[in-house]
């Protein structure tokens, strides 16, 4: 299906709305019925009609069919955040005495599911390196049940094989998810790779105007319509139409400005890899990444995220560094028009900082739309202080 008619067309039809090049914001939480039949026929299956916008709304809708199709799936759920997302995903998964296989330190919320909520009802979680697929196999057990990936991650870029991990779990009888926030569909698509659910903060380059905060799931309709019926409408937890809107409108230049973002990327990778200050730069498609190959294997491009792992062997010294910047802003998240940066002793206490550590000098930076002189020149003043 052609790129363009997905972000442009695919499941608006405006007849049915006045011929409005926009689609309107469906800002209604009920729906009603004539016939007593088809209130009853709206009971029995939520997802196949309108009755109730916790569930199933025309605006969302719209936005779940551009996601499925952007992915190479069936269908898709939409969620008020990526984390909601994971919720549902890994809940709909398991059940008292499951075992999960993880990646090593996958996003924060995914470890708190893993390793504080789960455990209350006998859900087990075992922690692999993800870069050797041989670590899953041996991680899994009879008990297990889900393998959770996240590739690539968003500090380290730790790749997994996505194909050879959906292989393995298919040969047992795993669902596999992944987030694949970092990469968005335009540059992965892990359903064509064998993984059931893919999954993504559409917060970050969905949006991209850092205005909405969202989440999306996509896999089979089978899979879809379980999580539906269950965790989805008992959590609550769906995008209101407003947002879903937000994201239909991101989802307009979401080509451009991931190009114009990979453009930058690179120029901007250049100068930090031959600045005097900076030890390395970890970026999944730099030729010295650990894991090049594989990533130019499964990924179509790269953009935006790149951490910084610096020479300085002070906390202050990096915090000097980041508080110096004028026009890149420090905040969480990325995907938006604005350059941010975050560095990793944010969550280190000065007395626990240990500069022979690298993640410890670790500064993440996502390259927006900015011009790459303003973002370099902004970089230069902020490394002379």
């Amino acid at each position: 299906m052609d790129l363009s008619y997905i972000l442009n067309e695919l499941g608006e039809e405006r007849s049915d709305y006045y011929n409005a090049i926009a689609p309107p914001i469906m800002q209604t939480s009920n729906f009603a019925f004539r016939r007593v039949d088809d209130l009853g026929r709206a009971f029995e299956d939520e997802m196949a009609g309108y009755l109730y916008s916790r569930g199933i709304n025309p605006t969302v809708d719209i936005l779940r069919t551009k996601l499925a199709a952007l992915d190479g799936a069936e269908d898709a759920l939409v969620f008020n955040s990526g984390a909601a997302a994971i919720f549902a995903a890994v809940l709909a998964n398991v059940k008292a005495g499951d075992h999960i296989v993880s990646v090593h330190h996958p996003y924060t919320w995914a470890q708190r599911m893993f390793d504080v909520i789960l455990p209350r009802f006998g859900v087990t979680t075992t922690y692999v390196d993800g870069t050797d697929t041989a670590n899953f196999e041996a991680a899994i057990t009879p008990a297990t049940t889900l393998i959770y990936l996240e590739s690539p991650n968003s500090w380290s870029y730790a790749i997994q094989d996505l194909a050879a991990v959906a292989s393995l779990a298919r040969s047992r009888g795993i669902v596999t998810i992944v987030d694949n926030s970092y990469c968005s569909p335009l540059y992965q698509q892990p359903i064509a790779m064998g993984i059931d659910i893919s999954l993504q903060s559409a917060t970050k380059y969905i949006g991209g105007h850092s205005d909405t905060v969202a989440g999306v799931i996509t896999g089979t309709r089978a899979m879809m319509k379980r999580i539906f019926d269950s965790e989805y409408n008992n959590i609550g937890s769906g995008i209101q139409p407003f947002n879903a809107w937000l994201l239909i409108r991101g989802l307009r230049t979401l080509p451009a400005r991931l190009e114009q973002v990979t453009r930058t990327t690179y120029k901007v990778l250049e100068y930090l890899k031959n600045h005097p200050k900076v030890e390395r730069v970890l970026f999944p498609f730099d030729p010295e990444f650990p894991q090049y190959e594989l990533a130019r294997k499964q990924m179509k491009e790269a953009c935006g995220l790149m951490t910084i792992i610096c020479k300085e062997s002070t906390r202050a010294e990096i915090v000097r560094f980041c508080e110096s910047l004028q026009h890149i802003m420090m905040a969480v998240s990325w995907g938006g028009h604005e350059s941010l940066i975050i560095p990793r002793c944010a969550a280190i206490k000065e007395e626990h900082f240990r500069p022979a550590k690298p993640e410890h000098r670790m500064v993440r930076l996502y390259v927006g739309l900015e011009s790459p002189d303003y973002l370099i020149a902004d970089l230069e003043q902020a490394f002379s202080r």
